[in-house]
Order: structure tokens, then C-alpha cells, then sequence
């Protein structure tokens, strides 16, 4: 009973403090609105942004300072340890194969869902069919990562002794004559079959995107490449690509920023076992499974480190598109 009361207690504390904020900017917005007009001009985008800036300093910037604080502590957060936190992260030989994996993901994800994404997009471009062969890259999107994990895992299950197989890719080597393999079990190999999984759904993504930049060509560009001679190879190398390339970058990018916090695939489907492992599992291994928070969080600061650069520079590609256009 007096768990119930503490969670009831801090729900209520947590809708006092929301509505206390809200008065507060409510308030504020009425006290900017009386001042002179020339103060005006700062106090009331101030006023406007004060809400997402107080929320993000709540819900981003504390815990992130937090976070990077608890990884220069040991398991228990009663000793200063420095940083060998992040000395384990680059020097244990698990730490290292989940680095090596998170590495294998941000390059090969990206570059096949946005290759498989661009080219379906100029197969399909004006065809008569369009929208119905766009749907149907892009319905995996509409699955979850855990739901798309749970339909490959049964495509991928393998059965021993000679047993009937129930998963479809292993029942098609039976019929091909060949040895049932063990596709999640079995390395290196197991970390391609699992992005598989999020090429699948992240294609569609890549697809729209391209297929917006191919439409904004302008059509007299093309005729006037086709006028002077160039061929289809010619079209697509020298003005398609060009001209899409700022789509390219951010569909790359975006792509990358998911791969890097990748979680819920790896461990739906082998828990990050049989070395496949990436850094957002180990963060979770670490903090909740080993007991050891200090090397979690120095798990999650790296994470940051690495997301950081790609999400900045995606806003600055986003924001010069808006330029050109």
C-alpha cells in the first residue's frame, strides 16, 4: 500500500510542477505583453521558446550531464575511477567486438537501404503502377523494429536432427538440396542476416525520399542531356545524382543516427549473443544486467559523441536544401 501512495505522490508532485511551469509561461506571456515595444522584441520569442527550452534542460541536458558524471564512477558510484570506463570500452575484447558491429551497421545499412531505396524509386518513376510498387517497399516501414525482428526470426529459425524446418529460408536450402544453416547463430555472418532485417524496413524510408528528389528534376534538364547525345548511364551519373545528392546525404545520415542508437533488432532476436552485440545493447547489458552503471554510461556518452557530429551535420544539409529551393 505505500508503494501505491509514493507512486501517487510522485504523480502528483509531477503534475504540480507541470502546472506550476505552465502558470509561470502564461504568466510571463501576459508580463511581455505590457512592456515597451522595443523589449518586446526579445522578451516575447523568448517567452515562446521558454517552455521547450525549459523542457529540454529538464529532459535532455540534466540527465545527459548526469549521465556523463556517473561514468567516471565505479559499479557502485562510491569511488572516482577517471577514465577507465572508457578505457574498457576500447580495450575489452567484448566492448570491442559490439564497437566493431555498431561500425559494421552505420556503413552497410545506410549504403543498402538508400542504394536498394534510390534505384526502386527510378525503376518505378512514372510507371504505370507507381503508387501501388511504392506501397509495397514502403509498408515494412509501418512495422516496428521488435515486429520486424519477430517475423525474420521465424524466417531464420533452423531446426537440428533432421526435423521438418518450420523457417522459410531453411526449408528453401531443403528444397535446393543444401544443409539448413544456423543464419543468427553461426559468425560473422549473423550481424548481416540482422541487418537484413532493418534494410527491409528501412528501404521504404530511402525510397520516398529519393523518389521526391528524382520528381523535382526539372523534365527540360533531362530532355536537354538526352538532345546532346548522353545515354541512360550518362543521365544518371552526371545530372540524377547530382542534382539528388543533398536527398542522398540527409537520407544517408538520418539512416545513420537510427543505426547508431540501434537496440530493439539485436536484442528481439539474439540478445546481443553469438557476437553480435552493438553499442546500445552493451549500455543496457552494463547498467541493468552486470550492475555496472559507470561503464553504461560511459557506453551512452560515446554514443552521444558519435550521434552528435551526424545529426549536426544532417541540420545543416536539411537547411542549405531550403536555401537552394
Amino acid at each position: 500500500m505505500s508503494d501505491v501512495v509514493t507512486k501517487l505522490l510522485h504523480l502528483l508532485g509531477a503534475v504540480g510542477v507541470l502546472a506550476v511551469i505552465v502558470v509561470l509561461l502564461l504568466g510571463m506571456g501576459a508580463f511581455s505583453e505590457r512592456l515597451p515595444r522595443r523589449w518586446q522584441k526579445w522578451a516575447t520569442p523568448l517567452v515562446l521558446a521558454g517552455g521547450a527550452i525549459v523542457f529540454a534542460l529538464a529532459g535532455l541536458v540534466y540527465p545527459a550531464v548526469q549521465t556523463a558524471w556517473q561514468s567516471f564512477f565505479n559499479s557502485d558510484g562510491s569511488g572516482f575511477v577517471g577514465l577507465e570506463n572508457y578505457k574498457w570500452v576500447f580495450t575489452d575484447s567484448g566492448a570491442l567486438i559490439g564497437l566493431r558491429n555498431t561500425f559494421l551497421w552505420v556503413v552497410l545499412v545506410p549504403i543498402f537501404s538508400v542504394v536498394i531505396g534510390f534505384g526502386y524509386a527510378l525503376l518505378v518513376d512514372k510507371s504505370r503502377y507507381e503508387n501501388i510498387l511504392k506501397a509495397m517497399l514502403f509498408m515494412p516501414m509501418a512495422i516496428s523494429f521488435v515486429g520486424a525482428s519477430v517475423i525474420w526470426k521465424f524466417m531464420y529459425t533452423y531446426r537440428q536432427g533432421g526435423q521438418e524446418q518450420i523457417g522459410l529460408l531453411n526449408q528453401v536450402l531443403v528444397w535446393l538440396g543444401l544443409t539448413p544453416q544456423q543464419f543468427l547463430v553461426n559468425t560473422p555472418w549473423n550481424s548481416l542476416f540482422l541487418m537484413v532485417v532493418v534494410v527491409w524496413t528501412q528501404a521504404g524510408f530511402a525510397m520516398i525520399v529519393m523518389s521526391g528528389a528524382i520528381k523535382s528534376i526539372p523534365a527540360e534538364v533531362i530532355e536537354a542531356a538526352r538532345l546532346d547525345g548522353a545515354g541512360g548511364w550518362t543521365i544518371l551519373t552526371r545530372v540524377t545524382i547530382p542534382l539528388v545528392r543533398p536527398s542522398l546525404v540527409v537520407s544517408l545520415t538520418t539512416i545513420s543516427v537510427a543505426m547508431l542508437k540501434l537496440f530493439d533488432v539485436v536484442r528481439t532476436m539474439t540478445g546481443g549473443q553469438f557476437q553480435t552485440t552493438v553499442l546500445a545493447n552493451m549500455m543496457y547489458d552494463q547498467s541493468f544486467k552486470y550492475s555496472e552503471p559507470g561503464k553504461g554510461a560511459a557506453v551512452a556518452v560515446l554514443l552521444l559523441v558519435l550521434v552528435l557530429p551526424v545529426m549536426i551535420g544532417n541540420a545543416v544539409q536539411m537547411r542549405k536544401n531550403k536555401e537552394i529551393r
